[in-house]
């Protein structure tokens, strides 16, 4: 009983809260929210939706290979979206595809973040020469593409890895690669909001108490500044993801033998021009609506949570 209690009490308050009041108001919000639910379920229990494994070679026929999709003239019903040069079901293949990149993608936004925040944080908060050390890191790494950066860093990576581990580290470079490369983003928000947030009076009062830094930093600091982080990492969010595609197409990323949207692009661009549109099509079709849902719903949060903006 006290435990639905609680949970009937969470769901009121959620329910009575600014922001799900914005969310039922904004069909954008709710549009994005379902079409990355749906992809989100369908991407991490693909074993149950889908009838074919691209990773079982049982299950591949070459009979079948470079099959169109069902409603052409030459189409299979049970290959919807067609199949590639090796037999494996399109549709399967890019949700298979699309927990890969949704993996690397969180890895490395949740890797940026942590570091970022981090390091802005305490920066903001002591200053000195730490901050300018750090900000002067931020403003370097800023000057580089982010796209370049992750390839410096995983061709350097990938020089200190031995040939045989190459396969096997390749999903922890991506992330490692992703990530290192924008963290800045975080760094220069956090570090902002902590300087506003370090002159008020609750953290006046805890220091004047004796509280130690590390409890004002991440009990008392950490927690207000977590919204704007919160939209920055929404939207660092697609940009992972469609770093991981760009890299993988240009093969840095995960192995060809792990279907990831961006090695899926990258195999079907081999065929675009004799006539299997589709291998191309649908993966980089289903990229866009990913990313564009993902910074749909970050423009969503960054209007709900920045209340400078609500009128």
């Amino acid at each position: 009983m006290l435990v639905d209690n609680n949970i009937n009490t969470t769901w009121s308050r959620i329910k009575d809260s600014d922001i799900f009041f914005s969310f039922k108001k904004s069909p954008t919000a709710i549009i994005s929210s379902l079409i990355l639910l749906i992809i989100f379920f369908c991407s991490f229990f693909v074993e149950l939706i889908t009838p074919y494994n691209p990773f079982d070679p049982s299950s591949l026929s070459l009979m079948e290979a470079f099959t169109p999709p069902s409603w052409t003239e030459d189409g299979l019903s049970k290959f919807i979206l067609g199949t590639d040069g090796q037999g494996r079901d399109m549709l399967s293949t890019i949700l298979y595809g699309s927990r890969i990149s949704l993996i690397v993608g969180f890895s490395a936004i949740i890797f940026s973040l942590i570091l970022g925040v981090g390091l802005g944080l305490t920066a903001g908060y002591f200053g000195g020469k730490y901050e300018m050390i750090v900000m002067r890191l931020t403003d370097v790494q800023l000057t580089v593409p982010s796209i370049l950066m992750a390839l410096l860093v995983d061709g350097i990576a990938r020089g200190l890895i031995s040939r045989e581990m190459h396969d096997e580290m390749a999903i922890y470079v991506l992330i490692f690669a992703i990530g290192i490369s924008e963290w800045p983003q975080f760094a220069r928000v956090s570090r902002a909001a902590t300087l506003v947030e370090k002159n008020k009076d609750y953290v006046s009062a805890s220091t004047i108490i004796g509280v130690s830094n590390l409890v004002i930093m991440f009990k008392h600091i950490l927690p207000n500044i977590l919204r704007p982080v919160l939209v920055i990492g929404t939207i660092g969010l697609a940009l992972a993801i469609i770093a991981e595609s760009t890299l993988s197409f240009l093969g840095v990323g995960v192995p060809p033998t792990t279907p990831s949207l961006g090695t899926l692009i990258r195999l079907g661009n081999d065929f675009l021009f004799s006539g299997e549109w589709w291998i191309t099509f649908f993966p980089a079709i289903f990229l866009v609506i990913l990313a564009f849902s993902i910074n749909l719903l970050g423009d969503w949060m960054r209007d709900t949570l920045n209340p400078r903006l609500n009128k």
